[in-house]
């Protein structure tokens, strides 16, 4: 007997179904007009038409060809005769049509006694069922064709649930908040409902890939070929006592085009306003045969540069836009900072070599507006390889494996460490004093006319295999298998200024070799440029490797159906190394590892869940056509910081046909990257003089604390869910689905350093951090640190407070929101129109940012979340064309 497949239905409406993006019910007759041809665009077109959602597995619909459907006829007829001499019958089964077989004896819902893969979709182990009462979005192969989006990162970025904050190409360099100063290889990630992309937990079939930044802080989105995704799944719930640690905000699973048959070719060219340009190239082949089947598929992209300069807005001077000015006081010429504190502008268009205090402008401050001549978006050149094999081995054993290779290099032009305050000692030949006193001046100066622009470029190397043996069992399925990933990345920071060598530059005396911080930087010898060029290059380097033991199949039926439960038990081990090579600070370049960072990760865990359908077809009752009920449970112990357990629970309630209610409760958590374990090893302890209202003076003398703290815990979050699906049957075409979700995420790991000098301004956000009055023995512990530094020279009994800047397990976040789509797919000239808004609503994120300190609500704000995202669509389809917006 051939394999088949068991088609799954779920709960929320997502699966891998042939459905128009808004279908709608539909009994009347209806005019047909889809000729013969392959039988998955058939299926598409009759979807469209009708707004029936039709449920397959893609491996049932490859090289099988419809049959012509003309005519004036029943949905019911049509799709008869769309299947007559296929092989595959339709069942109609809780409001879709499900293809099976023709003759198959095995029922709907229990994996025939063979190896082929059934549909398992994210946000449950159990096989043909959904996660039930968790809101699912899926972008099948169609959707990311009409879509336009040449990328991944391009689709996941343009999800309302999707937040642009945090580590990704655009962000990196402008700020340091939500973990963006840890993606020195500009890689992109995804980062669900705002609340991180290290909560986010992205899968590739289902297994964790190999993690880039330092410590592992994000999955690389742009490593992955778009001509390879046959969909991408996203859960928007909590999903730890289903996948483990880091599914706190939802779970992103992209699964790959494993079961293509033929040839695809393609080419796409594009710009932005013509300012830059992206060529991509894929192909992809596959080939089955009786017992086996093979995939393999490459794609290059190659985007340019987007210059800030090609954007108005992208400047730091907005007044022409009736912003403010936020140019830069470092600038070129610079600015001279007198002995007592008065400042004197250096005039334009003179080299420096002749420069007299006369000439200077007293009380001007020159600025540069560096932003700029800086890029917007790197360039980006990607090379991906992607291949799959399947063989049956016998009819109850099957065997899969499958490789992703990927290389991202990239380049941009940056505008951050180019600029310094220059020390110029009365040695210097070109010194200048404004007001005589024959002391040394300081120089607020550019360096970019010297030394050229901020470089950052590098490249990233990463690749991810799997395998495993797959056995059929009296309706269970079970499965060993293992995944292995490495991701390795190396960036460099190219013509920055080493402080080290500018210094010995700047006192010397020879005129032709000193270094002139007076002029516009046309008259500096180019030997002394290179000299004091600096670099600053990262290595990082991390592994993964894991197995798994799972089950799932029926245990007993009940009256609504059978009770299905899925086990399993997995071990994963991660590493992480993390090698800098610093030419900034010193006369000789410094190389090494960076200090601290913990060994090998190995993590351990167990994990059920089961499904009880209490209602159904078999048994239902007035206002109980359906209910059905999941629970879910993960144990996972970790070697770096012990045992975290996590329960779910979920329900689907339909009280009659076109309505359903759902919701969901679970527990996640968060693991600790793997800097965030480094501890006291880098950290910094330092004297400061900070801002303080209630000094007499204005200024108190603190111990400030950077750096990390000793044992970091895990982040926790409970989460709940609570929404409803409509389709009218009333109501032709008519689609809506509504769900609030309430995230409550606690012991978020962060640090407030940025913010250090409002800590004592600002006591009611920032207590938490504050230690007055610190015992003597405290001080002296922090004094007696070999990277203690006192550069406002105190005695440890003058330190008034103790100031906590460290990372550590900090701060306390709670959002509340709704996510929403509403569809309508009526017929328009003969086609289907397909018109919707989806969107987000966050109603508030309110944080407490230390302990003990007062709450705040941060939605709209600068690195949160904004209130709404909205999207919206508008289509039409007719046979096989359509167009979208």
């Amino acid at each position: 007997m051939k394999p088949i497949v068991m088609a799954a239905l779920l709960a929320t409406g997502s699966c891998l179904a042939l459905s128009a993006p808004t279908a709608r019910a539909q009994t009347a007759e209806t005019q047909f007009n889809i000729p013969a041809q392959r039988l998955a665009d058939a299926l598409r077109a009759y979807s469209e038409a009708t707004g029936r959602d039709v449920i397959a597995a893609s491996q049932l619909l490859e090289g099988r060809r419809s049959s012509a459907v003309h005519g004036r006829l029943s949905p019911d007829e049509a799709l008869a005769r769309l299947l007559a001499r296929t092989g595959l019958v339709a069942e109609h089964v809780v409001d879709s049509w499900v293809l099976q077989l023709e003759n198959d004896p095995a029922p709907l819902g229990v994996p025939a006694n063979t190896g082929s893969e059934t549909i398992v979709v994210t946000g449950s182990r159990i096989r043909g069922a959904g996660p039930v009462g968790s809101p699912v979005v899926t972008l099948d192969r169609a959707a990311i064709e009409k879509s336009g989006y040449a990328t991944v990162q391009q689709l996941l970025q343009s999800l309302p649930q999707a937040f642009m904050g945090g580590s990704n190409e655009t962000t990196t360099g402008v700020t340091t908040r939500n973990g963006t100063g840890n993606d020195a290889t500009l890689g992109s990630s995804i980062n669900l409902r705002g609340l991180g992309t290290n909560s986010t937990l992205v899968l590739i079939d289902g297994a964790r890939p190999a993690l880039g930044g330092t410590g592992g802080v994000l999955a690389d989105i742009s490593l992955l070929p778009m001509s390879a995704v046959e969909r991408i799944e996203i859960l928007t719930d909590g999903a730890s006592a289903i996948y483990g640690a880091d599914a706190v905000a939802g779970v992103v699973n992209v699964r790959l085009r494993n079961r293509f048959e033929g040839a695809e070719t393609m080419l796409r060219i594009g710009t932005a306003d013509g300012d830059m340009t992206h060529v991509q190239f894929s192909q992809i082949v596959g080939k089955t045969w009786d017992r086996g089947r093979f995939v393999l598929a490459y794609q290059f992209s190659n985007r340019g540069a987007l210059r800030a300069s090609e954007r108005a807005f992208a400047r730091e001077d907005l007044r022409l836009l009736g912003g403010p000015d936020y140019r830069s006081i470092y600038a070129n010429p610079g600015t001279i900072l007198a002995a007592d504190g008065r400042i004197f502008g250096i005039p334009a268009n003179q080299d420096g070599r002749d420069l007299t205090p006369g000439e200077l402008l007293s009380g001007v401050q020159n600025l540069r507006d560096n932003r700029v001549d800086s890029d917007l978006l790197p360039r980006q050149r990607v090379h991906s390889l992607y291949s799959a094999a399947e063989f049956e081995l016998t009819d109850n054993l099957t065997f899969r494996a499958n490789l992703l290779g990927a290389q991202r290099k990239f380049r941009r032009d940056g505008n951050v460490t180019s600029f310094r305050t220059a020390r110029v000692p009365v040695t210097n030949p070109f010194y200048v004093d404004p007001i005589g006193t024959g002391e040394p001046v300081q120089v607020l100066y550019s360096f970019v006319n010297d030394i050229g622009p901020q470089i950052d470029d590098g490249r990233v190397r990463a690749i991810s295999t799997s395998a495993g043996l797959e056995m059929a069992l009296d309706g269970w399925r079970v499965q060993l298998g293992g995944s292995h990933g490495v991701q390795k990345g190396k960036a460099r920071t190219r013509n920055i200024v080493n402080s080290a060598r500018l210094a010995l530059a700047l006192a010397d005396t020879d005129p032709a070799t000193a270094f002139n911080v007076f002029g516009d930087g046309t008259a500096n010898n180019p030997t002394t440029i290179d000299y004091i060029r600096g670099s600053i290059t990262t290595i990082d380097d991390f592994k993964t490797w894991s197995a798994a033991l799972r089950g799932d199949g029926p245990l007993f039926r009940l009256p609504a159906g059978d009770v299905r439960l899925a086990v399993g038990a997995e071990y994963r081990r991660e590493a992480f190394d993390y090698y800098r090579i610093l030419d900034s600070n010193t006369l000789t370049p410094v190389a090494g590892p960076y200090p601290g960072f913990p060994g090998p990760r190995h993590v351990r865990s167990i994990y059920a869940e089961m499904l009880l359908p209490l209602f159904g077809a078999d048994n239902a009752r007035p206002g109980l056509r359906r209910l059905d009920l999941t629970v879910a449970g993960r144990i996972e112990d970790y070697n770096q910081f012990g045992r975290t357990e996590n329960p779910k629970f979920s329900a689907r309630w339909e009280p009659l046909e076109g309505l359903a209610f759902r919701g969901s409760y679970g527990t996640s958590f968060r693991a600790p990257q793997f800097d965030e374990l480094v501890g006291p090893a880098v950290s910094v302890y330092s004297t400061l003089s900070v801002p303080d209202p209630a000094s007499p003076t204005g200024e108190t003398n603190v111990l400030a604390l950077f750096g990390y703290a000793p044992n970091i815990q895990p982040e926790k979050a409970k989460s709940w869910t609570a929404g409803f699906d409509i389709t009218p049957l009333s109501m032709s075409g008519l689609k809506a689905s509504v769900t609030y979700f309430d995230v409550d995420y606690r012991d978020r790991i962060g640090t407030l350093a940025e913010d250090y000098f409002r800590f004592l301004t600002d006591r009611a956000t920032f207590g938490g951090v504050v230690t007055d009055r610190p015992p003597l023995d405290l001080v002296q512990y922090y004094y007696d640190q070999p990277t203690f530094s006192n550069p406002i020279n105190i005695a440890a009994a003058e330190v008034a407070a103790i100031l906590d800047g460290r990372t550590r397990n900090l701060a306390r976040e709670h959002q509340k929101g709704i996510d929403f789509d509403i569809g309508l797919a009526p017929e328009v000239a003969g086609g289907t129109l397909d018109l919707g808004v989806s969107g987000t609503h966050i109603f508030s994120i309110v944080k407490q940012l230390s302990p003990g300190s007062a709450t705040s609500d941060f939605v709209g704000l600068y690195a949160s979340p904004v209130k709404w995202r909205l999207r919206g669509r508008l289509g039409w389809a007719k046979g096989g064309f359509s167009a979208r917006r």
